[in-house]
């Protein structure tokens, strides 16, 4: 078994974690990005990978160089949504793995699953590949497809996504890496979305603001108050076919938790001339 150094932060990053410890790898270091403050206490939360980390008895380090100190001696480092670029000089003192949440070179950068269902993808994937200096240009190990559901929110998708990396992840390890190939193709990027890029806009088609809200921070404004949109479909004739419009199912007013649409409507009383946006 691999002597690992494991880089990774959010939630997703820690099934992957958790695997690699249960298949007997002998997990070295997690590095993770520090406690943030969070709620209204502001009180300190440890990061997801962090606190999967000290279950597992696994020392926890906050600055990437870590990895290098003695008595790690990582033979390989693994990078799960880490949120932050790896140095030159780690790089070349330590061979690292980086699974990325699509089928590249489509989508290098931030945020693959997001973009991927707003450009209306109809299928994604993810890739094992090696780091290098570039941001996700490293060659490639493995990769596996999968389609992108209809409906499927980002969220569902990258717990999809999760289990099928971490799965590529473990058996590549368990019958040797070997010697990856050159991407193909044209490259996109992913790029972060910006808080205005969840505002919605409602003179686009109607399946371009479903995928927005499929993202699950899509808001608009009612009355001059912001009104997230949680859950939206598009709707079908009696055959089962789309026809475009789309119909609002659930939502959370500003200030309250989430709510049927119905419900909504049905206190707030939205006059003829009233839309979204207002």
């Amino acid at each position: 078994m691999t002597r690992i150094a494991f880089l990774g932060t959010p939630e997703a990053a820690v099934p992957t974690l958790r695997a690699l410890a249960a298949d007997g790898h002998d997990i070295a270091i997690a590095v993770t990005q520090p406690d943030k403050k969070r709620g209204r206490g502001s009180a300190l939360v440890p990061s997801p990978v962090k606190q999967a980390a000290e279950e597992l008895g696994i020392p926890v380090a906050y600055q990437v160089d870590a990895v290098l100190e003695d008595g790690v001696d990582a033979e390989l480092g693994v990078v799960v949504a880490f949120g932050k670029l790896i140095k030159p000089h780690v790089l070349d003192r330590l061979p690292m793995v980086n699974v990325h949440f699509s089928l590249l070179p489509r989508w290098r950068g931030a945020a693959p699953v997001e973009r991927a269902i707003l450009a209306g993808d109809a299928e994604t994937g993810v890739c094992i590949m090696a780091l290098d200096e570039g941001l996700d240009t490293g060659p490639v190990y493995t990769c596996e497809s999968t389609p992108i559901g209809a409906e499927e929110t980002a969220d569902d998708l990258r717990s999809r996504l999760v289990e099928i990396g971490t799965g590529l992840l473990v058996d590549r390890l368990r019958t040797g890496l070997g010697e990856p190939s050159e991407q193909q193709g044209e490259p996109t990027y992913a790029a972060k979305l910006e808080p205005e890029e969840f505002c919605i806009d409602w003179s686009k088609p109607a399946a371009e603001i479903h995928r927005l809200v499929r993202l699950g921070r899509a808001w608009t404004t009612f009355r001059g108050r912001r009104l997230r949109i949680l859950r939206a479909t598009l709707d079908l004739d009696a055959a089962g076919h789309r026809i475009g419009d789309l119909v609002v199912t659930e939502v959370q007013p500003e200030g309250k938790g989430p709510m049927a649409a119905n419900a909504w409507a049905n206190g707030a009383r939205p006059g003829p001339d009233e839309r979204f946006g207002d």
